[in-house]
């Protein structure tokens, strides 16, 4: 069994104090109707009470600051400032003190302290006075650990630490998703589209100073959280930028691949780096706290080695009218490959037109297009399927069903555009 051995008296004595924004004061009104036997006593105590606001004593709102009572709560991204104090609480002279504060996390061990150079000496009730900052990039639990040795008069070298420990609370939740943009026939690649879904998990409100998208080397972005009002660009989300407990804004950035990756990769495959989101917060009295997330990835959607898009194709057809649709032909392969198109007629939709014609060599990050006719022989919403790609040199076969829909109506029914 272990026995802790009894404890040390120092000479010096160490205090470590928390550096935080005061907050405002707010008062419990205390109230009652007139005919109570109080009447208008309690009323009058709050006009005479300098805490509150004439006016609005009731409303809980106070004109004084507050100073902390407590630790309380660190975020992620907010910078931690601490006050250090070592006081010489003996008569006589000490030497040579030392004084180290580090930061434990779950991870790593990091030097805050301001200088690492001893002091001489100390005489009795002066102190050595620290600051630390540290901008908090991880969650969980901190132990601040500060460390003191001195020499005293004697020539006697004493040591001894002090632990503080505090959690980091996540202050936001962040979530993001992508979406393919089909391209046209004037793009090289398609777009890229990001919702960050980005929600206070706090209990204060936060004031959103900046939210945006760092693209990687291989992307350029445009935000799209704005609108064009009068010839001024305007917020989506209004003039006031404040982010309430538990609620959720959605940021929408366009991402479109530089045309000099584009170029040289075709149409870009596999994950890619997009690129990560730097958001920055203000909190109470002007305390900033900053997040980026890491690197965000997107799996390229898989083409296969023959692309096959729309261009255009009408939303509304007349019933057993014909119709007309442009295809797009990409060879995503490193081949060149000899194509034969084919038409198979569904149960509702018939293609007009020569099946199993030719298209010729479509050389490796080439496209063509192709104005195809359709005629519906049913109503309501249908279905385009039924063109089949064949390579001649390889005799394989690329299906392509469910391609887009159209609305088929009556043709005795005036379809406005």
């Amino acid at each position: 069994m272990e026995v802790n051995p009894p404890k040390q008296d120092h000479l010096l004595a160490l205090k470590v104090m928390r550096l935080t924004k005061p907050t405002l004061f707010t008062n419990i009104p205390v109230t009652c109707e007139e005919k109570d036997l109080p009447g208008d006593l309690f009323n009058q105590l709050m006009r005479d009470d300098p805490s509150t606001v004439n006016g609005a004593e009731i409303l809980m709102l106070g004109e004084m600051l507050t100073l902390p009572q407590n630790f309380g709560n660190i975020f992620l991204g907010e910078t931690f400032s601490s006050y250090i104090s070592v006081h010489n609480d003996s008569n006589q002279v000490v030497k040579d003190i030392l004084v180290k504060a580090d930061l434990q996390t779950s991870s790593q061990r990091l030097n805050l302290s301001a200088s690492n150079a001893a002091v001489a000496e100390l005489k009795p009730d002066c102190c050595i006075d620290d600051v630390i900052h540290h901008e908090v990039k991880e969650i969980g639990t901190h132990i601040l650990v500060c460390a003191v040795s001195y020499t005293t008069q004697g020539g006697e070298k004493m040591y001894f630490r002090k632990f503080f420990k505090f959690q980091v609370l996540k202050p936001l939740d962040v979530k993001t998703k992508f979406y393919n943009a089909e391209s046209d026939l004037n793009s090289v690649t398609d777009e890229v589209f990001l919702e960050a879904q980005i929600q206070n998990i706090t209990t204060s409100p936060m004031f959103m100073e900046k939210v945006s998208l760092e693209p990687s080397i291989m992307y350029s972005v445009t935000e799209l959280n704005s609108v064009n009002q009068a010839g001024e660009c305007v917020s989506t989300f209004g003039s006031r930028a404040y982010l309430q407990p538990m609620d959720t804004r959605q940021y929408l950035y366009c991402l479109k691949p530089k045309k000099e990756f584009a170029e040289k990769a075709g149409i870009i495959k596999g994950v890619t780096v997009i690129g990560k989101l730097d958001i920055v917060w203000k909190t109470n009295l002007g305390e900033r706290g900053r997040l980026q997330t890491s690197q965000l990835q997107r799996m390229a959607p898989g083409y296969g080695d023959v692309r096959l898009s729309l261009e255009a194709i009408p939303d509304t057809v007349n019933l057993e009218e014909p119709f007309h649709i442009t295809c797009k032909i990409t060879n995503c392969s490193e081949r060149t490959m000899d194509l034969v198109l084919e038409m198979y007629n569904t149960n509702s939709i018939h293609w007009c037109g020569i099946s199993g014609r030719q298209l010729g060599k479509l050389h490796p990050s080439s496209s063509l297009c192709l104005a195809l006719t359709l005629l519906s022989s049913v109503q309501g919403l249908q279905s385009v399927s039924g063109l089949r790609l064949t390579d001649t040199f390889l005799k394989r076969t690329y299906e392509y069903d469910d391609i887009a829909q159209v609305c088929v109506v009556s043709s005795a029914i005036k379809v406005e555009s």
